[in-house]
């Protein structure tokens, strides 16, 4: 007999009430944002970069996605890290993947499991991660 509760992937609704909520965050504060949001199997849901946001911060956000995604933790967590004598030191260089340790990437969990993540580029990377923490609060 299993135990197993099954949990509710992240849908492309989710995805997109992820991506208004960020933004209108980052509308708020005046910085214009990407946010990416991937499923559990890091493929993507939702895109958008503001019009007036540097081109870089769609890369960055995709990569902030993926990097919260596969360490399943956020990645204003995981800065120091990688710093030198840090846990996680040669990882940037060590994996062929586009990981990135820059604060905006936040994983999505719904009944304790984890369903996605969600990336935001464009701001400082204290305003990304508050701008992707604040769209996850408001869809769980």
């Amino acid at each position: 007999m299993s135990t197993t509760t099954a949990v509710a992937p992240l849908a492309i609704q989710d995805a997109e009430a992820l991506v208004e909520a960020a933004r209108a965050a980052a509308e708020e504060a005046g910085a214009t944002v990407a946010v990416t949001v991937l499923d559990a199997g890091g493929h993507l849901l939702a895109f958008r970069r503001d019009d007036r946001a540097v081109l870089i911060a769609g890369e960055t956000s995709n990569r902030k996605a993926y990097t919260a995604l596969q360490l399943g933790t956020p990645t204003a967590d995981l800065v120091d890290a990688v710093q030198p004598g840090g846990l996680f030191h040669t990882l940037p260089t060590a994996l062929d993947r586009p990981l990135l340790f820059i604060a905006g990437g936040v994983p999505v969990h719904r009944d304790g499991r984890l369903i996605g993540a969600i990336g935001v580029g464009g701001g400082s990377p204290e305003q990304d991660h508050g701008f992707a923490t604040e769209a996850v609060q408001r869809l769980v």
